[in-house]
């Protein structure tokens, strides 16, 4: 297939998916190559960005979103009636800062963190879709564990965890260590 084809074709997958799409899936199939699927998604992921395109394809990890640019939410909001999601409550900040330098971790890990029961906590980030559940900690009674969606990344625009900012104290250690 040749390249124009290629691209119309992963513009198509990722529209029509909604999710965020992997590479390998991409790659798997259009009989693709992981490292060709992943330029051309790269490639359509700058060209979007460079336009003023009411689209956007983001990059989150090792997959590929096709989403609605935030310059024009108002717009969105109005047409589609939607209520504005609530912001997130200092807790549910703190909450998300620990599973995400932290993930995977359990609901007794961040209660012992912060001091005080998270249940009500994690449970609405749970809804809000920014964090899940990651399995079963191998010891007695098998807590959950809680780690970061693809969704967090999206909100937060970043495409990996790699990207978020060192925590400061984490920093000074670090800083200390290469002196």
């Amino acid at each position: 297939m040749e390249i124009k084809k290629l691209r119309e074709a992963i513009k198509a997958i990722l529209f029509v998916s909604g999710d965020p799409v992997s590479i390998d899936r991409v790659a798997d199939a259009l009989e693709l190559d992981r490292p060709t699927a992943a330029k051309i998604l790269q490639n359509l992921a700058d060209e979007y960005d460079g336009e003023e395109s009411g689209v956007l394809i983001v990059r989150m990890e090792d997959q590929y979103q096709m989403c609605s640019n935030p310059k024009y939410a108002k717009p969105i909001h109005k047409v589609m009636d939607m209520r504005r999601n609530t912001p997130l409550s200092p807790a549910g900040l703190e909450v998300l800062a620990i599973v995400a330098y932290n993930q995977p971790v359990t609901k007794a890990f961040i209660e012992q963190i912060r001091g005080v029961d998270c249940s009500g906590v994690i449970g609405s980030l749970s809804a809000k879709g920014l964090i899940e559940e990651r399995g079963r900690l191998e010891l007695p009674g098998r807590p959950l564990l809680y780690g970061t969606t693809a969704n967090f990344l999206r909100c937060l625009s970043i495409s990996s965890l790699s990207e978020l900012p060192p925590i400061p104290e984490k920093q000074a250690e670090e800083e200390k260590a290469d002196a």
